[in-house]
């Protein structure tokens, strides 16, 4: 891959709060090696109902200082009351972050209401309500559409509406199908949503973690990868070097068909982006 397509890619990592201190040291390590990937931004995930509030704000605080590079909190709106989303949103201006991923996020378990808004387009309106255009923010949209969506064209408008409220760009949900993402994207097109696209990824590299994701979140695994999961059984070194073949062809075709960039969700392991981007080429 030439250098110059390298520069004129959006490139990110995505990690979740760490729960015990050593977790958190794990983490620094990850955050250290990944840092000379170069990428744009280091995002960090938001527990339902706030439930990490306190620590996403601390992780990307922490990465923020440690690699003087830009991190993205997330935010979700689920559960949350409108005092406490206007709290955390001028906390983090306060603080000095520019760039949100806003998400409608999952109801807590054992939650009665939903929270005071519904829908990340709300939150979207919110941020821009409270902060005008202080934040460059991040929304959610699904190549393999929303598992709860009526439909994909109602997807596609639930999309549309996250961009009229005032979204910058997108990272979508993972997946394994490189022509379902370039199908999105002609269907976004059509219908006026030219905002960046960006692809997330999920490297594969444990087929029990994988499986229970993608049941949960509604991404197709190929019945082709799937089957050579299962057939290495044990054999986890030879489980990770073809999830990551697997993995950096797609991004590569992605790339190769003008894809602005990657998001990679890294469950806080760097070796298998380090791999990825050996792969592709963009070790600088």
């Amino acid at each position: 891959m030439k250098r110059s397509l390298r520069d004129s890619l959006k490139l990110s990592f995505e990690f979740f709060p760490p729960r015990t201190v050593a977790a958190e040291k794990k983490l620094h390590g990850t955050v250290e090696r990944l840092k000379l990937l170069q990428p744009d931004y280091f995002s960090v995930t938001f527990g339902a109902g706030g439930s990490t509030r306190e620590k996403t704000f601390e992780t990307a605080m922490a990465i923020r200082d440690m690699t003087g590079m830009d991190a993205a909190p997330h935010l979700s709106c689920s559960g949350s009351s409108l005092a406490a989303l206007k709290e955390v949103i001028q906390d983090y201006k306060n603080n000095g972050f520019d760039h949100l991923v806003a998400l409608r996020g999952d109801i807590p378990s054992g939650s009665v209401g939903g929270g005071a808004l519904r829908y990340a387009s709300e939150l979207v309106e919110l941020i821009r309500r409270e902060t005008g255009d202080h934040f460059h923010i991040e929304v959610a949209c699904y190549p393999e559409f929303h598992p709860q969506a009526e439909s994909a064209e109602k997807d596609l408008e639930n999309f549309r509406r996250k961009v009229a409220a005032g979204a910058n760009s997108a990272i979508t949900q993972y997946f394994y199908n490189a022509d379902a993402y370039f199908r999105f994207t002609e269907s976004c097109a059509a219908i006026g949503i030219d905002i960046p696209i960006i692809p997330g990824i999920m490297p594969i590299t444990n087929r029990t973690q994988l499986a229970r994701f993608s049941h949960a979140c509604g991404a197709e695994i190929p019945r082709w990868i799937l089957q050579r999961l299962y057939d290495f059984g044990d054999d986890m070194t030879a489980l990770r070097s073809f999830g990551i073949d697997v993995t950096a062809k797609l991004c590569e075709r992605l790339l190769e068909a003008g894809a602005p960039g990657l998001h990679v969700y890294t469950m806080n392991q760097h070796a298998a982006s380090e791999a990825i981007w050996a792969e592709l080429g963009l070790l600088q």
